[in-house]
């Protein structure tokens, strides 16, 4: 072992860091709940205020480019001020916009209200990834990557099954107070359970670094330092800037992730944010509808969990590609026997299995092509980017529905992006980061206490 990461990773986790993650797993069901309230009430909210269809799918999008400016600008800033403060910063926003949501007098104040909730769910997203994949051994990061992708559609089941009984009693408005109170609450759990980042302590130093370092590494069972190993030979700390994801070494992944990240959101946000409302359009109640979106994501558990188990043991980029060009096909297929509901539901189940196994495999693959200074900056420059094809896709959407587009030819054609981004996937490198901000800990055994 020659640094503080592989003693993590090549070691069996501890009760501390199964803990930490598991945290991270529930943060992302929150999000998976936050992400789609606007799905599941668009229907009676498009009601309520005689909304046009281009106007629901503006309310679609509006959650959604806030989340594109948290990913984009907000996750960045864990790598300057740490990512334990931005994840409970990003709580505090969450919960504040969403509980101003429910008191919303008009489309434009829902609309800004989703675009604030938005920005602390786009920058809490890509710095849970970052935690849980630090705290995560070699032998089960992959699945546990996975496991937190499933955090976004179990809370996506949960929180849409809550919805629809809350709006059999109530209005639309108690979703969103539910999960404003369900955010809040979570605010003392993090504080309480989720760990600093290691790497950004060490390579930071904040005031008390030793101490903080010390406190986690005995959590988790480690030896603790005597001192902090050295800075790197320049004596400067590792770049977080924009123009490194653009370094020789990693441009081209770079490029071909926010390709694949763009393209596989585009489809992606339009099948979990239309699907409820157009099932609704095409006969079934408003509970029904939601009932039809939460079966799509009950097929994206089986699918994440099954994609983190293989990809331990196969090549996830080629699993990857099998996911995507699976989705495409069966896209197609719900297209085609759309107006035959029992069959189209059927096959919806199946197409949310590959549809999140295909999200949750960039995000497993995204991480590893950066090195740990700019991770939180790849991840969410990545997520980023894929936000700007699910702003688009909803509004795509509404106004193709406005000129007289049936719904089942609107899915087969945003089946199409999928098979662009499996060509991306192909071409992006087979290889890891090589981690050249962690040279400064190097020496961190040897500094050990014996």
């Amino acid at each position: 072992m020659n640094n503080i990461n592989n003693i993590i990773k090549n070691n069996s986790m501890s009760r501390y860091q199964i803990v930490a993650v598991s945290l991270c797993v529930i943060l992302y069901m929150l999000d998976g709940f936050d992400v789609l309230v606007m799905a599941f009430t668009a229907a009676p909210v498009a009601k309520e205020w005689g909304l046009q269809a281009s106007q629901v799918g503006l309310l679609l999008s509006a959650g959604l480019f806030g989340m594109t400016g948290g990913s984009l600008f907000i996750a960045p800033l864990a790598d300057k001020f740490g990512r334990r403060a931005l994840v409970l910063s990003c709580l505090v926003i969450i919960s504040v916009g969403m509980g101003l949501s429910a008191f919303a007098n008009s489309m434009i104040e829902l609309g800004m209200l989703r675009l604030v909730t938005g920005l602390g769910i786009g920058g809490m997203l890509a710095t849970l990834t970052v935690v849980a994949s630090e705290y995560s051994s070699a032998k089960w990061n992959n699945f546990i990557l996975s496991l937190l992708g499933v955090g976004y559609p179990i809370g996506a089941v949960v929180g849409g099954s809550i919805a629809a009984v809350l709006m059999l009693h109530y209005d639309w408005r108690s979703v969103f107070l539910f999960g404003s109170l369900v955010s809040f609450l979570l605010i003392p759990l993090a504080l309480l359970c989720l760990p600093e980042s290691l790497d950004f302590l060490l390579s930071k130093r904040p005031a008390n670094a030793l101490q903080k370092i010390n406190r986690l590494m005995t959590r988790m069972g480690h030896q603790t330092l005597a001192s902090l190993p050295p800075l790197s030979d320049s004596g400067e700390l590792p770049q977080t800037k924009l123009r490194s994801l653009f370094a020789p070494e990693v441009r081209r992944s770079t490029l071909l992730i926010w390709l694949a990240f763009f393209m596989v959101m585009f489809s992606f946000y339009f099948v979990l944010s239309w699907t409820p409302k157009l099932l609704v359009a095409a006969g079934l109640s408003t509970a029904e509808g939601i009932s039809g979106g939460v079966l799509i994501n009950l097929g994206g558990i089986t699918g994440g969990l099954l994609l983190g188990y293989i990809s331990s043991r196969f090549a996830l980029r080629k699993i990857l590609m099998i996911y995507m060009f699976a989705t495409t096909v069966l896209m197609l297929a719900f297209g085609l026997f759309w107006s035959q509901l029992t069959l189209a539901l059927g096959l919806g189940v199946i197409m949310g299995f590959f549809l999140f196994g295909s999200m949750i495999g960039l995000y497993i693959l995204t991480p590893a092509k950066y090195a740990t200074s700019i991770r939180t900056t790849g991840m969410g420059w990545a997520i980023g980017i894929g936000r700007l094809g699910a702003i688009f896709s909803p509004i795509i959407a509404g106004f193709l529905l406005e000129q007289q587009w049936q719904s089942g030819s609107l899915f087969m054609l945003f089946s199409m992006p999928l098979l662009c981004a499996m060509v991306a996937v192909y071409f992006v490198s087979k290889d890891a980061a090589v981690d050249k901000t962690t040279d400064y800990q190097s020496d961190a055994v040897s500094a050990a206490k014996s």
